[in-house]
């Protein structure tokens, strides 16, 4: 059987490597070979920056929640400890986004968690 060298399969598949490869430096965005191996790193880290992406949000409402609880006098583990004790359940990015927007209802929190660890010692 001959070997196809400029049939529309092959084509339309290298034209989609380089199009994938648009916006490259260099060979990468035009020569097939080098386009080829770009893209498929570029993909990878893409796959891997979506699961990263995750643990960097967590650390930072982690932050930002610790950040606020620390100007009430507690910890963010203490504080974290006395939710759980008092058996409020909030995850970490409402915490932190009430830390942020609403100080008030924060503060509120942060005194149910006081209070739960406050039972907890005297008990």
């Amino acid at each position: 059987m001959a070997r196809a060298v400029d049939g529309p399969k092959r084509k339309n598949r290298r034209n989609k490597i380089l199009k994938l490869a648009k916006g490259f430096y260099g060979d990468r965005k035009s020569n097939y070979k080098a386009a080829k191996d770009a893209v498929v790193k570029a993909l990878d880290h893409a796959y891997s920056g979506r699961k990263e992406k995750k643990r960097v949000y967590r650390q930072l409402w982690i932050a930002r929640i610790n950040a606020a609880v620390r100007a009430e006098g507690l910890s963010y583990s203490r504080f974290i400890n006395g939710l759980v004790k008092a058996n409020v359940i909030i995850n970490r990015k409402a915490l932190s986004n009430m830390a942020v927007e609403d100080p008030v209802a924060f503060k509120a929190v942060v005194d149910v968690a006081k209070k739960a660890l406050g039972e907890a010692q005297s008990a």
